[in-house]
């Protein structure tokens, strides 16, 4: 790949890494428009699907093609990266999203085509998302690493919130086609900022290319389970998510049955997680190279999961708000932190893959906590279920913590590799 663009820019935090990275500016413009664009579609098709089928279950298949089928092809999507131009990676990712999402405006499909017309979309989703994660380190400084990914997940947020947003202020003018074809239009012009970037071509050295995408992927996952810090992380990050997964769940029966609220509790304590991520990954931005990347990893980890425990031992709403609040401070630090960390340990010629592998196995863990949590809501309470997350994530992340720390102390750097730890 080539080296940082935008070499002279001064160190500091996310707003002047926008402000003098051209580069990266482009890239973080792509990723909001991006994910603006996915949340915005996801909303119309849910509106569709309730309205064309008036069944659950037909939303629930859409939300489970859209999010848990795509996880499953991590490993291929993160070869994908390793193995192209990471430029023509994510153009070809977004031109795919909005093709797709332009034929299902047009056709507005019955059931069976829609869900494949979604698992495509989704699928390209899955390989924008590692790839975009990769070129950080090719746009930005070592030692920027962390308010870069800081201003990324910010970015990356916003853009989750705005989409409903524009969905609901766009739905009365021009209804389900009218959004879907605006979103369309949106992954053109992620396109079209992407193209401004540097070439960032496969490294000489990688072995990526040099056989099957299949065996590209095998070989991903064969050093992800080989190398003890990547390995650790990755178990870590998805023992974390599959304990406390379920608490978006959790949390509606704590305010509707446990403390006998309305809807709009809900929506306070759910978007106190939010109002948490934000402030998190604006501290960060700021802040955050000035902290060590493992113990903001595993800060983050025990925050978020304390934050849970807590919530099941609230006495009050308001208190139940508070440590939600709390706790999207917590998973703000788990993304900057293990994003940084991979970034600085891995090689830049297995970045995609290592990405794609990590968040198909969280999307996993994600759905395994759903099923698990229904499971122990239905025959206990939302405060004991919460209480059982925060337990088990606070678990996980001491088990963490001893197994990264012996790892780090025994693992050789890969060639050009930075120590976690190091400053520059």
């Amino acid at each position: 790949m080539t080296g940082p663009t935008g070499a002279d820019e001064p160190t500091g935090g996310g707003m002047r890494l926008l402000r003098h990275n051209p580069a990266f500016r482009a890239l973080w413009s792509a990723r909001v428009i991006s994910y603006a664009g996915d949340s915005l579609s996801l909303v119309a098709l849910m509106l569709h699907v309730e309205d064309s089928t008036g069944r659950a279950f037909a939303i629930a298949l859409l939300l489970l093609v859209g999010d848990f089928a795509p996880a499953l092809l991590g490993p291929l999507t993160g070869a994908l990266s390793d193995r192209f131009d990471l430029r023509r990676v994510m153009i070809g990712a977004e031109l795919v999203q909005g093709g797709v999402l332009l034929l299902i405006a047009v056709l507005l499909p019955s059931l069976p085509v829609l869900l494949a017309l979604v698992a495509v979309r989704a699928i390209a989703g899955q390989v924008f998302q590692p790839a975009s994660r990769a070129a950080v380190p090719a746009l930005v400084r070592d030692r920027d690493l962390e308010s870069a990914n800081s201003t990324v997940g910010f970015g990356t947020n916003g853009g989750e919130v705005i989409g409903p947003l524009l969905a609901a202020a766009l739905f009365p003018l021009v209804g389900v086609r009218g959004v879907l074809l605006v979103d369309a239009v949106s992954f053109l012009l992620s396109a079209v900022l992407l193209a401004s970037l540097p070439r960032m071509s496969v490294p000489v050295d990688g072995d990526a290319g040099r056989g099957s995408l299949l065996r590209d992927a095998r070989v991903g996952l064969g050093y992800l389970w080989s190398t003890p810090v990547v390995r650790v992380v990755a178990l870590g990050f998805c023992a974390v998510v599959a304990f406390n997964g379920v608490d978006d769940v959790a949390l509606v029966l704590l305010a509707t049955e446990t403390f006998d609220a309305g809807g709009s509790t809900v929506g306070l304590l759910l978007g106190a997680v939010g109002l948490g991520l934000f402030v998190g990954y604006l501290l960060l931005g700021r802040y955050g190279v000035r902290a060590s990347t493992v113990g903001l990893l595993i800060a983050g980890f025990a925050i978020s999961s304390v934050g849970n425990l807590l919530t099941g031992l609230a006495w009050a709403v308001g208190a139940a708000i508070v440590m939600q609040a709390v706790r999207g401070l917590g998973i703000a630090a788990m993304d900057v932190a293990s994003s940084t960390l991979l970034q600085r340990v891995v090689p830049e010629a297995m970045l995609g893959r290592v990405f794609g592998n990590l968040y198909g196995a969280i999307g996993i863990a994600a759905a395994l906590s759903y099923l698990g949590g229904a499971v122990l809501l239905d025959v206990t309470s939302a405060p004991t279920t919460l209480l059982v997350a925060g337990a088990g994530g606070t678990l996980a992340t001491v088990a963490t913590a001893w197994a990264l720390r012996r790892s780090l102390r025994r693992t050789t750097r890969p060639a050009g590799a930075v120590e976690p730890e190091q400053r520059a």
